[in-house]
């Protein structure tokens, strides 16, 4: 596998040996008021998320105001059951005239703000917005007049890759990198709200790293933070998760959204997951060194006359560990101690004769 270039989002570094950064999706949590949507970037902030994500789209853009099956929502499971899609948009879009002030907040809070565009005319108001990166939601993944024009961007772009097969993937990828883009990072993906995690498959993420030769990463909508840490330690390198200020205030995302101390609790365990990699390690580790002494060694374990045959009544395998190693004890039985011994003295070949 050729090595996988270097990517920055804003003053974020993606690289083989980055920490995980941690993406606070908005989504439609700000349940259509722009003081709540600046109090979700505060606290993004506020628990340790480097990137604060929207979405930006208009109604008209995402579909059609018809009311027949075709446009409605027939899974009696989905949190959205019997919803129009045109009345779903309407509820969970950020208007755009608000975008301008969330990036400004998000600026003065010192976290990145990117944006998910959904059709070619939300790339060109995002280009007038110097956003650093976008990303490409799952349902999109196979929009290639979308893709095509995010590509020319030369701007990172992250992918999720719901439903996706990998044909499918391919021929994005390499539609971007046609472009002179290589700034490309794949998010594993379970596209259902909430997602269980028997179908996370976080197995996949290191199998689409060497595959794509590109950074990976996890979009979760499971419950709680357990496959995100899952994916940390295979490689992740972006983490997403909803966000929200608090479940109980509704929203369509708020019941597979985290609230604040739950993103708190990812970034930090996560952070502990990814510091744990290490290396392939055997052998005593630098901070170890120093307990060498207390595994166990061969003592003499009474005062003992010089010539006196060695047995299990005068030496011990015990702790410390400044005698010869227990693997001797075969070896020194039935000799000679060569010398008078106090009892605690640690046993070395030179008090056997």
């Amino acid at each position: 596998m050729k090595k996988i270039n270097l990517i920055r989002i804003g003053n974020h570094i993606i690289s083989e040996n980055s920490k995980p950064l941690f993406i606070a999706e908005m989504s439609a949590n700000h349940n259509q008021s722009l003081i709540r949507a600046l109090s979700i970037v505060d606290k993004a902030a506020q628990v340790g998320a480097n990137i604060i994500k929207l979405q930006t789209y208009t109604p008209d853009t995402m579909t059609l105001d018809l009311k027949n099956n075709d446009f409605k929502i027939r899974d009696k499971k989905s949190l959205w059951y019997n919803r129009t899609l045109f009345e779903l948009y309407t509820r969970g879009h950020t208007p755009w005239k608000w975008h301008e002030k969330i990036i400004k907040k998000a600026k003065r809070k010192k976290i990145q703000c990117i944006s998910t565009p959904f059709d070619e005319s939300s790339v060109d108001f995002l280009e007038k917005l110097k956003v650093p990166a976008y990303k490409i939601a799952s349902f999109e993944n196979i929009n290639i007049p979308l893709i095509t024009k995010v590509a020319k961007t030369k701007k990172p772009i992250i992918i999720s890759t719901g439903m996706a097969t990998i044909s499918e993937l391919h021929e994005s990828i390499n539609l971007i990198r046609k472009h002179d883009n290589n700034k490309i990072i794949l998010l594993k993906c379970t596209s259902t709200y909430p997602a269980s995690p028997k179908d996370s498959n976080v197995l996949t993420i290191p199998h689409m790293k060497k595959l794509f030769n590109c950074h990976v990463g996890l979009s979760d909508h499971t419950l709680g933070i357990g496959a995100a840490i899952a994916a940390i330690s295979h490689g992740a390198k972006i983490i997403e998760k909803h966000f929200t200020l608090n479940r109980e205030d509704g929203g369509i995302d708020s019941a597979f959204s985290l609230e604040p101390h739950e993103m708190e609790m990812l970034v930090k365990e996560s952070k502990v997951a990814w510091e744990s990699l290490g290396k392939t390690q055997y052998g005593p580790t630098v901070s170890e060194r120093k307990y060498l002494q207390f595994r166990r060694s061969l003592y003499v374990s009474k005062n003992v006359k010089k010539g006196e045959i060695i047995n299990k009544n005068n030496i011990k395998n015990i702790r410390p560990g400044k005698g010869l190693p227990p693997k001797n004890l075969s070896v020194v039985l039935g000799k000679k101690f060569s010398k008078n011994i106090k009892i605690g003295t640690p046993l070395n070949w030179e008090l056997i004769k």
